[in-house]
């Protein structure tokens, strides 16, 4: 064992359980002939305490009894004391064996002093927490914010122990839906009752905070896809966490929570984690856990360039990959104050990572090769895209097109050219059976690069367009053969032009809250969750063939207007006070979203909250008809572009067509 680190502490400790030993064997010759020892057996007890005393000192030193402090005292510390004392105990008669003295040492000696320098080791080091902690945090159980804990897990109990060396904080009780743990007492606390009895027991102890403390097992997660109507079955940590969000709000209770899904499990737990609840904090899902050294391999010394850069998800990709410490940045971005801000950040928050801020167009193949040529990247992340779905739907729906669906093949063919190693897109699950402009092109994006990977397959004969444009750079401009993979995934909260924002403002200027529809629904993630499972699938992707589109999981769909609702509560506010309107879907806007279409499947991936669709696939001449409809036509209508698009990806409906006039107009007061 490791030498303990020198100090006051150490010295006294060691000096008490050298002290310790010495009194428990003098102890239990005491007992042994009721506090009347003989005198051959007082000579006895003297002779072997020089033996005795050193073998146990060796054996506290051995096992690493000194490494921790007695503040801490626990089960562990405990542990060690028993091995060292019980490999004492057998030391000790075989050293005074081999020294001929073990003869004058009665044997009921040899057993009651283990048991006794044992008791005594323990029971000091845990009185001397107990006193510790009475002394510097006694004070808090009539001081404090008085806080109820809902949830009386195991993480529960060690957030309770965390707040019980607080001041700040006076723990009350744990409120849980356990039958068998009603009235239980939890390190000193009691379950006072369920969760629903929230207002009751606020009332009688004049409580004015709740931490949720709520956590589901890996068996509550529902990991696989399901048929839609399966999906709309609520998740339960999720139920559980609006419930009793929604107590507090009627009790008049500020709920708090801990944002850490990993911290709460293992009891790593510090009272400043503590903090309101967001809306992310109601999603209900596990974290994210990452093959950190394959993302190494993969970006680790390397180039990588992000487009759209400036977005919600491609600045927190950004922020994501310069974890993995690449050679360089290239941040590409066509908004120039989105471009300055996220490097006004970067450059304050990562200054040891060198970067690239370099605005342009991704329709843009001159800048493009510019950019390709100057720095080289290995890695592309494609998250430069229209992606608001009424914008894009009337005035816009040709703009869409030639950014999402030639914009990707401009940089995809330059990504081929420059010889870049993998090529993501960032895609939608408004791909899937699309109804509205902004989906399809995104579908039609993805098709691009499924087309482009075939191509890649047979370098010998390139494809052209109709002006005999070649699809693909020449072999000898190719250092190697690019790989690509496509990633979909629903809506992520607090992104630029999400619900969120919105209704926040709304809620500041005193409501109301306008939500579409009332049955609408979408999937939602967090933002870096959706970078960091983006980056696992760019892992994964490509290590056969190319051409994968991953699905990521995203758990339960959840209700707009639930979303809504816990807003209004997260605001301290109530229904009454700030109401909901509902003001009929928008142009392209359909009730739930899709993952998979109707003719596609999954495979499973070693990672659970990523599989591979197998999707239609599209081939080289698909490909060079599309290019050849963009280039013939400089502009159309958003008529004439609904009207094409069936052309293009057949499984394209839009949406005036597949939703009644009475589902659209469904405007009333909640």
């Amino acid at each position: 064992m490791p030498a303990p680190k020198l100090n006051i502490r150490t010295v006294i400790a060691f000096g008490h359980d050298v002290v310790a030993a010495a009194i428990a064997w003098s102890l239990a010759y005491l007992f042994r002939f009721n506090f009347e020892i003989p005198f051959v057996y007082l000579a006895s007890l003297e002779e072997i305490l020089p033996w005795v005393v050193p073998i146990h000192a060796a054996a506290f030193l051995f096992f690493g009894l000194y490494r921790g402090l007695w503040h801490y005292a626990s089960l562990p510390d405990l542990r060690r004391i028993l091995f060292a004392v019980s490999a004492s105990a057998a030391a000790v008669p075989l050293v005074l064996y081999m020294l001929q003295i073990l003869v004058g040492v009665p044997r009921t000696v040899l057993i009651l002093a283990p048991i006794l320098l044992l008791f005594i080791m323990g029971s000091s080091r845990l009185a001397y927490r107990f006193w510790k902690e009475h002394r510097l945090y006694g004070r808090s159980k009539t001081g404090g914010n008085l806080v109820l804990v809902i949830g009386a897990s195991d993480a529960a109990v060690g957030l309770v122990k965390e707040l019980a060396r607080n001041v700040e904080w006076r723990v009350a009780g744990f409120l849980d839906d356990d039958p068998a743990k009603r009235g239980l007492m939890l390190h000193g606390f009691k379950v006072l009752g369920r969760i629903n009895d929230l207002p009751e027991v606020a009332r009688k102890l004049g409580v004015a905070h709740a931490i949720i403390a709520l956590t589901s097992s890996a068996s509550d997660r529902r990991k696989s896809y399901r048929t839609h109507s399966d999906r709309r079955r609520p998740d339960r940590l999720l139920r559980d966490r609006r419930r009793a969000l929604q107590l507090c709000a009627a009790a008049g209770v500020k709920a708090l929570i801990v944002p850490s899904y990993n911290d709460l499990v293992s009891g790593n737990i510090k009272v400043s984690q503590i903090r309101t609840v967001e809306p992310e904090d109601l999603l209900g899902r596990d974290p994210v856990v990452l093959d950190n050294d394959g993302l190494h391999d993969l970006l680790t010394g390397k180039t990588v360039l992000v487009t759209g850069a400036g977005g919600s998800i491609g600045s927190e990709l950004c922020r994501q990959i310069v974890k993995f410490a690449p050679a360089q940045l290239v941040l590409f971005e066509l908004n120039e104050f989105a471009l300055y801000s996220i490097e006004q950040e970067f450059q304050a928050d990562f200054p040891e990572i060198p970067m690239i801020f370099a605005i342009g167009d991704v329709k843009d193949e001159a800048r493009l090769s510019q950019v390709f040529l100057q720095y080289r990247p290995a890695i592309v992340f494609h998250a430069a895209a229209y992606k608001h779905v009424p914008l894009m739907e009337q005035e816009n729906a040709w703009q869409a097109v030639l950014n999402n669906v030639r914009g990707t093949y401009v940089l995809a063919q330059t990504a081929i050219r420059y010889g870049v190693e993998k090529f993501v897109l960032i895609s939608t699950d408004k791909a899937v059976n699309p109804t509205n402009v902004m989906g399809a092109s995104k579908r039609l994006a993805e098709m691009v690069c499924q087309a482009l990977q075939q191509s890649i397959a047979s370098p010998d004969s390139p494809t052209e367009n109709a002006s005999g444009k070649i699809v693909l750079g020449s072999r000898l401009e190719r250092r190697q053969e690019p790989r690509f993979v496509m990633v979909r995934f629903g809506n992520v909260l607090g992104s630029a032009g999400s619900v969120i924002p919105k209704f926040r403002e709304q809620i500041e200027k005193g409501g109301p809250i306008t939500v579409t529809h009332s049955e609408i629904t979408r999937y939602f993630m967090s933002i870096p969750e959706a970078a960091q499972l983006v980056l696992q699938a760019g892992l994964m992707g490509g290590k056969r063939r190319g051409g994968e589109i991953f699905v990521l999981d995203m758990g339960e769909p959840i209700k707009i207007a639930d979303l809504a609702r816990d807003l209004i509560r997260l605001s301290g506010l109530s229904e009454d006070e700030i109401k909901i309107v509902y003001n009929g879907l928008r142009p392209g806007e359909k009730l739930y979203e899709e993952l998979l279409a109707d003719d596609e499947n999954t495979l499973p991936t070693p990672h659970p909250k990523l599989r591979i669709a197998q999707a239609r696939q599209v081939d080289r001449k698909w490909l060079t008809a599309l290019l050849a409809w963009l280039e013939e036509h400089p502009a159309l209508s958003d008529e004439e572009v609904k009207r094409e698009l069936p052309r293009w990806v057949p499984e394209y409906v839009s949406a005036e067509s597949v939703i009644p006039v009475s589902q659209v107009r469904e405007s009333r007061i909640a």
